[in-house]
């Protein structure tokens, strides 16, 4: 007899704790391999294509292409060992391919399903008392690996009830049944049970904050996740609970017709709401939380880059390959850090400490069909203009192919961003949270330029440096970026230092 295994979302790494679903690679009935990839996911750092630990008949999906699911909530389940239960390719509590509902984190319903209360969260075909005896997959994920996962336990979140007529409308939270006092919450069989002090266990401090947000109490929920975690799932499952609560019967006055409204409660415009998420969420939160935790100060001047420019030409002019004027940027950047080693550092908030780094790892700005991502180049001190080159025009093809992996785009010291492929002149960077620092660069143009004491025609290019002011001051800052223009308007000063 078939054992049903559900498979969820294993976590990605590098603290992501959702994933949008992009492709699916199988379909209901589809029989799989051990590691076999089964859907293609975006992240906030890249594309991955997300392997099955183990070979059976797939018998659900869980979610749709283009939505969103936290890490650990189900992606599908896989019928191993023999047919599934009762002939056919669903199983207990598992939905079709005709969007039946099926089990989820907290009781939410499954792919076309109504929110459920009471129900029961259990690993599909737990029911017939099958036994985990299918060998695993040799492919480690968090969550699975290469033996069989203990049985997890039954656990029956009970009905809400309403609140009496005259009491008032109950707050969001409405998972503590009443009479419970403070401290204390339904347990795994509906009595009462004390909650522990202290935080309460929750995936990411985003389900954190949407529960306060919202005035849900997360001491109240029972978390669907590993040991009782408290998934983005949970939250929303007990918003919708609350929403569908019967309030006090109160003659309702006649309303107005509903006015769209943002966030903090002002009515907007009509228009087109574009959701926040994948690449283009992951960089509005991390540029918001640069400009709330770093205080950044800019600094910019002019630089003759004629000699600059000269001495590429002169470089391509000879046999091997191009070399890109980016690359002898980021030689310039790897120099002036040698000089000035506090721009190449991040801020420890815990410890109230500056972490200098001896390696510098050199992000740079790449824009792309998805939205603007920063691969980094790791270990740029040690790559000659020809090596930085060819690591560039590798990592900006993957990032516009979406080939970047989280790591790719992740541990970077100091970041470099050339935009004046964009045909502007100059701009104030944002700081790559957590580093301490990013040059800018404009476009190189001809303008009128004092030269050996008379006007000329230069090719001038415009720099900026947004520095971290808890790392350095203005001097450190200033220092680094004349040095930096010094290189640009007479590349033999960076002979000194090579």
């Amino acid at each position: 007899m078939a054992q049903v295994r559900e498979f969820r979302l294993p976590d990605l790494g590098e603290g992501l704790t959702e994933a949008e679903i992009v492709r699916w690679m199988v379909a209901v009935g589809d029989v799989v391999e051990v590691d076999q990839p089964v859907v293609e996911v975006e992240t906030a750092k890249a594309m991955v294509e997300v392997p099955c630990p183990w070979a059976g008949v797939v018998t659900a999906r869980f979610g749709e292409e283009g939505g969103e699911l936290p890490v650990g909530a189900p992606l599908l389940t896989v019928a191993v060992g023999g047919p599934a239960d009762g002939g056919g390719p669903s199983a207990p509590g598992a939905g079709g391919a005709d969007g039946a509902a099926a089990t989820r984190p907290g009781g939410a319903p499954g792919p076309g399903g109504e929110p459920g209360s009471g129900a029961v969260d259990r690993e599909p075909g737990a029911g017939a008392g099958a036994k985990r005896r299918a060998e695993g997959s040799g492919n480690v994920l968090v969550g699975y690996g290469t033996s069989a996962a203990p049985a997890r336990r039954r656990r029956v979140r009970p009905v809400a009830a309403a609140p009496a007529p005259a009491a008032p409308a109950p707050a969001p939270a409405g998972v503590r049944a009443p009479g419970a006092g403070p401290g204390r919450t339904d347990g795994p069989d509906g009595d009462a049970a004390p909650v522990a002090d202290g935080p309460v266990p929750v995936i990411s401090p985003l389900v954190r904050r949407l529960a306060r947000q919202s005035g849900l109490d997360l001491r109240e929920l029972s978390g669907s996740g590993p040991d009782g975690l408290i998934l983005r799932a949970d939250v929303e499952y007990a918003l919708r609970a609350a929403a569908h609560r019967p309030v006090a019967a109160v003659a309702p006055a006649p309303a107005p017709a509903p006015v769209p409204a943002g966030a903090d409660g002002r009515a907007v415009p009509d228009g087109v709401r574009v959701p926040l998420r994948g690449v283009r969420g992951a960089v509005a939160d991390k540029l918001s939380r640069s400009r709330r935790e770093i205080p950044d100060a800019t600094c910019w001047v002019d630089a003759d880059a004629t000699e600059l420019m000269r001495a590429r030409t002169a470089m391509n002019a000879a046999d091997g390959p191009r070399i890109s004027l980016v690359a002898l940027l980021a030689r310039i950047c790897v120099a002036a850090l040698a000089r000035f080693p506090e721009l190449n550092s991040t801020v420890d908030t815990g410890a109230r400490e500056v972490v200098r780094f001896d390696r510098v790892h050199l992000g740079f700005a790449a824009q792309t069909d998805r939205g603007l991502v920063v691969p980094v180049v790791r270990d740029a001190h040690t790559r000659d203009a020809e090596g930085l080159t060819a690591e560039f025009a590798r990592l900006t093809g993957a990032a516009r192919d979406g080939r970047l992996s989280p790591a790719d785009l992740t541990g970077g010291t100091f970041t470099l961003n050339n935009y004046g492929v964009f045909g502007v002149d100059g701009s104030t960077p944002i700081i790559n949270h957590p580093e301490a620092a990013m040059l800018g660069v404009g476009r190189v143009i001809p303008k009128p330029w004092v030269h050996e004491g008379e006007l000329a025609v230069r090719q001038v290019v415009q720099l900026s440096l947004t520095f971290d002011h808890r790392v350095c001051d203005g001097g450190t800052a200033g220092g680094f970026l004349r040095y930096v223009a010094d290189c640009v308007e007479q590349p033999a000063v960076l002979l000194r230092t090579l």
